[in-house]
C-alpha cells in the first residue's frame, strides 16, 4: 500500500435531511498511486464535482473511509483539513480563479503566502514554476492582459508551487479553445511523466482519452474502472495540427 496516494472505502455523500436526502456518492471504493493520472468521467449530476470535492479535502464524507497520504482524511476537523489542502493538494479549475488585479507572478505566490513563506522565497518559487510552465516571460502581466491558454497556465503554476503530492483539474480545458486546449493537456501530461500524480474532472470524451485511468461515475456510483489501453499523446496531436496549418 506504500504507493497508493487516494485510497476510499464504502464512501458515500448525501446533501438534505431525512425524508428529503439525495445521494450525491454512493459507496465508491477506488485506489490511485502516485505517479498516476487519472480521469473522472460521468454526465452531468453523476457525482463527478463531488468526488474531486471530497477528495481534495473541501467537503467531508457521509459515510465511509478516504485515506490520504496514509492518513483517515475522513476523520479531520475544518482546520486539519485546510492544512492537508494547503500542503499536498493543488487546484486548478476550468475558469482558472486568478485574482484579476494581481500579476501571474502574484497570483502563484498565493498559496505560499498562506503558509507564511518569507517574500523572497515565494518570489523564486513562483518564478521557477511559471519558467516550468513556459511563461517566464509574463510574470508581471495581470489576467486580463493574458490568453486564455496563459490564464490556465498561471493556474497550473498556482497548484505546482507548494509541490503537492496530488494535482486536482476540473475541467481544466473547458473554457478553451480546442488547440490551446490540446497545449494544457500536453502541459499535464509532461508534469505527470515528472512524477505528479493527477486527477482530472471532465465531460469531454476526448480528454478522457489523455488519461492513463478512467474512473466513471453515474448516478453517484463508480460503474467503470479501467486502465486506458493507448494513452493518447496531446504532443503528437499537436505536432500534427501544426503541420496542417504549416505553421
Amino acid at each position: 500500500m506504500g504507493n497508493v496516494l487516494i485510497e476510499t472505502i464504502g464512501l458515500s455523500k448525501s446533501y438534505g435531511i431525512e425524508a428529503e436526502t439525495v445521494p450525491a456518492l454512493v459507496d465508491i471504493s477506488i485506489a490511485i498511486a502516485r505517479g498516476d493520472f487519472v480521469a473522472v468521467t460521468g454526465p452531468s449530476g453523476s457525482g463527478k464535482s463531488t468526488l474531486m470535492n471530497v477528495l481534495g479535502c473541501l467537503d467531508t464524507p457521509t459515510s465511509g473511509t478516504y485515506r490520504f497520504d496514509g492518513v483517515d482524511v475522513s476523520a479531520l476537523d475544518s482546520d486539519a483539513l485546510a492544512l492537508v489542502r494547503n500542503r499536498k493538494i493543488g487546484f486548478c479549475f476550468q475558469l482558472f480563479n486568478l485574482l484579476p488585479r494581481a500579476s501571474a507572478l502574484a497570483n502563484v505566490e498565493l498559496p505560499l503566502l498562506y503558509r507564511g513563506i518569507n517574500r523572497a522565497r515565494r518570489r523564486e518559487r513562483a518564478r521557477a514554476v511559471l519558467a516550468e510552465v513556459g511563461l517566464a516571460d509574463r510574470s508581471h502581466h495581470f489576467p486580463a492582459q493574458l490568453s486564455g491558454g496563459q490564464q490556465q497556465r498561471v493556474a497550473i503554476a498556482r497548484a505546482l508551487v507548494n509541490q503537492p503530492l496530488l494535482i486536482l483539474a476540473d475541467e481544466p480545458t473547458g473554457a478553451l479553445d480546442t488547440r490551446t486546449g490540446l497545449e494544457i493537456m500536453a502541459l499535464l501530461q509532461r508534469l505527470n511523466r515528472a512524477g505528479h500524480t493527477i486527477v482530472l474532472v471532465t465531460h469531454d470524451r476526448e480528454v478522457v482519452t489523455f488519461a492513463r485511468r478512467v474512473l466513471g461515475l453515474r448516478d453517484g456510483r463508480l460503474v467503470e474502472d479501467r486502465a486506458q489501453d493507448v494513452q493518447v499523446q496531446a504532443e503528437t496531436l499537436l505536432c500534427r495540427a501544426t503541420e496542417a496549418d504549416g505553421t
